[in-house]
């Protein structure tokens, strides 16, 4: 065995995870290929939560018309996703920081700390559902129910798990076991599905007609773009950017078809009265014969919360990068903890959907200036240093800003006014374009400002 992959062995066996911090990952531990990132999205995309998404598309949607909708939303909002994790993996960097080039080192705070609270939020919704599920669980072994101290231990566990990293969790837990049992257990449900109900009747079977189509569009972008503001936090561990793309994009897409159908197939075949976590994780017992199937999902649930906390984290350095990473998940833990003992699901959606009016522009505003003004080169040593190439007027590119405040103006109104026309498409594309008139027009303005403020 070569001294590189002998290091590498202990690496991933018995020391703890050094802190990178936002900084480039050292190219020596950039190692994750495409199965290992195809692992990771496809787990990241599975949950208990993303059935609940697939299940309030119906019976306002018909089932062929929720499909299509899950089909067309996953693959617009896979696309914003892998092509995101490019931009990481191109320069080993998080996302955050990829920012910096676009609104500036100060003006990347501002998404910063909206990625923070939508990331607290998750952490929150996963301990959340992660307990009610548990607790349903103990109430058909044990009979008793423990809300309070499943909460607790969904939050100790993901703690451990942030704690431990991107590559541990991939290469040692993922890879090795959660995935293939929940792949495995998805597989069981969805034959027992097709095998006990006529499910070309369900496809016949028209909608009630509350729910418009683009809407329902909007909401299942609203999965993958849930995931942009932290795909470069994992994909800067990839060794090759192609890997990072394929793996990314065919992982989601599988994981999020799969999962949103299978929640819409639940409310159709099953009876539930609600897509509730209680009722989910009954419908699943009753479905498979047992709990082992529904503790598998659990199980695999936790790697979601650790992404959120983990990257939760990462954004916060990006702000105040001398604080410890390890203090910060611990922080952002406990928050989450108390958070999920407040929620309620009348609340999932209108997150959902907010989470989409903010990062659905922000990322148009990625695509523009990376792929098409900087042809994917950034100067990596620029994104750190006061007053360099990315610092603009005062920190902060503010036409920039404009462009990202209009996009998120436009998906409201079209969300609010016409939610028939479907708001993520329209303001990405409003974003993009007018990010490149602004840009064009105002970058030797600009320079100017950026030379006299020195």
């Amino acid at each position: 065995m070569s001294e590189r992959k002998e290091d590498q062995r202990r690496f991933w066996k018995i020391q703890a995870p050094p802190e990178w911090g936002i900084r480039p990952v050292p190219e020596q531990h950039r190692v994750l290929r495409f199965l290992d990132l195809f692992v990771l999205w496809s787990s990241l995309g599975v949950g208990l939560l993303v059935l609940e998404a697939g299940a309030l598309l119906v019976p306002g949607l018909s089932l062929a018309q929720a499909l299509l909708a899950i089909l067309i939303g996953t693959l617009v909002g896979n696309l914003l996703l892998a092509l995101a994790g490019v931009a990481g993996s191109d320069h080993a960097v998080p996302t955050m920081v990829l920012l910096r080039p676009i609104l500036g080192q100060r003006g990347s705070y501002v998404p910063s700390l909206l990625n923070l609270a939508q990331l607290i939020g998750w952490t929150a919704f996963e301990l959340w559902v992660i307990a009610l599920a548990a607790n349903q669980v103990s109430r058909a072994l044990f009979g008793f129910s423990a809300y309070g101290f499943w909460l607790v231990v969904a939050a100790i566990w993901c703690t451990l798990l942030a704690l431990g990293g991107p590559l541990v969790v991939v290469r040692q837990w993922l890879e090795k076991f959660g995935v293939w049992l929940v792949y495995g257990v998805t597989a069981w449900m969805t034959i027992y599905l097709f095998t006990h109900y006529d499910i070309l009747a369900l496809l016949r079977r028209p909608g009630t007609g509350e729910f418009p189509f683009w809407l329902a569009v909007d909401l299942v972008v609203a999965m993958p773009i849930s995931w942009m503001p932290l795909v470069a936090d994992y994909n800067r561990f990839a060794r090759r950017p192609r890997a990072a793309f394929w793996g990314t994009y065919l992982g989601y897409l599988l994981a999020n078809v799969w999962f949103y159908g299978l929640g819409a197939l639940f409310i159709l075949t099953l009876g539930m009265a609600e897509p509730t976590p209680e009722n989910l994780a009954t419908a699943i017992m009753a479905l498979t014969g047992g709990i082992v199937a529904l503790l598998v999902i659990l199980v695999d649930e936790t790697d979601n919360a650790f992404a959120d906390i983990y990257s939760a984290a990462v954004s916060i350095q990006n702000v105040f990068p001398h604080i410890s990473q390890r203090l910060l998940v611990v922080l952002v833990s406990a928050i989450g903890l108390i958070l999920a003992a407040f929620l309620t699901m009348s609340q999932y959606f209108d997150f959902l959907l907010l989470i989409g009016s903010v990062f659905v522009p922000l990322f148009g505003l990625l695509a523009a200036d990376y792929f098409i003004l900087r042809g994917r080169h950034i100067d990596v040593d620029e994104l750190y240093r006061p007053q360099g190439a990315y610092w603009y007027h005062s920190g902060i590119n503010w036409m920039a800003i404009v462009a990202w405040v209009a996009g998120i103006l436009i998906y409201h109104v079209i969300a609010r006014a016409l939610p028939s026309l479907g708001a993520s498409v329209p303001s990405f594309i409003a974003a993009f374009a007018l990010y490149l008139i602004l840009e064009r027009l105002s970058r030797p303005i600009l320079r100017s400002a950026q030379g006299s403020s020195k």
